[in-house]
């Protein structure tokens, strides 16, 4: 079996500056992380903030979620519109503090199915490693708001080593999600060591890095840390463009230089009320994607975190988008609508109802154009397909 490739495991200095010269360009990622603003006067100096959003950034730095934003992602922003959808995506705001009905602090049920620490396995196959708690932007929908932020930074391996050992010790699991935080907050060396030591457990095919790097901080992605990613020999790039303006020249040339290096790269859209919940503002989004040879892989209902009902859209709005995208879009540029079900009980997948109605071995099919086509079984197909769905 192929396993990891032959390629450098970076010191993390390759091509940098002195460890005692600060970088001065902000085409450098470690400029943009420094530059990040956390605190209220420096994001006062930004936008012209309104009430709620003072008083939503004053409760998250007194020790709610933190805030921080790369001045990449900020220069996204419109200045002195308060319903921009980049602003709304990454400035805190007083709505936060509600909680209603089905919100939940763990919506995905994580710590319930932490087999290891930083470790889930909520599927048969698959686990997701957490491998920092830091972010570039802490986006205000986040999933794992609960623990983001707050819990030491990016993970040593030592720290990391009981999830590798419990992974090796059960050859089911072919697929690891490197999450967190973002794993790409790290150095290259980092990055690389955890692929490297992944690429040493036979049965782990292939690795999903989850990161918005291309989104908020799109000089991450340099040269090298598309090598450092060749580590093991199977690694796809996840990440998460939700609105059409994140398209940014900057990021198109992240996207690109991943693809060019071999890494294929899927996008999850998390559904947002007032950002991204409007079809042409999806369609826009997911033909970009493809334009960048970035698959749009998930709409993704959002989680039901606790003091995020003002970003959540009602299930039917999905629905509803997905009906007006069908047919308007070709299949590589329409992903799957997704419901990660809460308490951690798997994702799946909605969307409209399709079917109008079954007799015997004909279906009514109703098609994007509202027209209704009877499809027609073959004969005696249906035991046969009784019969193979026992056999599996």
């Amino acid at each position: 079996m192929l396993r990891a490739m032959s390629l450098p495991v970076l010191s993390g200095r390759e091509g940098a500056p002195p460890a005692d010269a600060a970088p001065v360009s902000p085409d450098d990622w470690r400029w943009q992380v420094r530059h990040a603003v956390t605190d209220l006067p420096a994001l006062e100096a930004a936008l012209s903030l309104t009430d709620a959003e003072r008083e939503g950034t004053r409760r998250a730095l007194a020790g709610g979620f933190p805030m921080s934003i790369t001045p990449h992602y900020l220069g996204l922003c419109d200045p002195h519109d308060p319903g921009c959808p980049i602003r709304r995506q990454c400035v805190p705001r007083i709505e936060e503090a509600d909680e209603v009905a089905g919100d939940l602090r763990d919506p995905l049920g994580e710590e319930d199915h932490e087999v290891a620490p930083n470790l889930v396995r909520r599927y048969h196959d698959r686990v997701l490693l957490i491998a920092t708690d830091r972010c570039s932007v802490y986006c205000r929908f986040c999933t794992r708001s609960r623990m983001v932020g707050q819990d030491g930074g990016v993970r040593g391996l030592e720290r990391l080593e009981a999830a590798f050992e419990w992974i090796e010790a059960h050859p089911e699991i072919a697929d690891v999600i490197v999450s967190g935080g973002d794993p790409l907050v790290a150095s290259d060396a980092r990055v690389a060591s955890i692929l490297e030591r992944l690429a040493r457990i036979e049965h782990v095919l292939y690795v999903r890095i989850a990161t918005r790097a291309p989104v908020t901080l799109p000089q991450r992605i340099t040269p090298e840390l598309c090598r450092a990613l060749r580590t093991h020999p199977s690694v796809w790039v996840m990440t998460h463009f939700n609105h059409p303006r994140e398209l940014a020249p900057a990021a198109q040339e992240a996207c690109a230089r991943l693809v060019d290096h071999g890494i294929p790269v899927m996008n999850q859209t998390v559904l947002l009320r007032g950002i991204n919940d409007h079809a042409p503002t999806l369609e826009t989004l997911f033909r970009g994607l493809v334009r960048q040879r970035v698959r749009p892989y998930y709409l993704l209902q959002m989680d039901p975190v606790r003091g995020t009902s003002h970003l959540r859209t009602p299930l039917d709005t999905g629905i509803a988008l997905m009906a007006a995208l069908q047919g308007r879009l070709s299949g590589i540029a329409l992903p799957k609508f997704i419901v990660d079900t809460p308490g951690g009980m798997g994702k799946v997948p909605v969307g409209p109802d399709w079917i109008v109605r079954r007799a015997g071995p004909v279906t009514t099919l109703r098609t994007h154009r509202g027209v209704e086509v009877d499809y027609v079984d073959p004969p005696g197909s249906h035991g046969a397909v009784r019969e193979t769905a026992e056999h599996h």
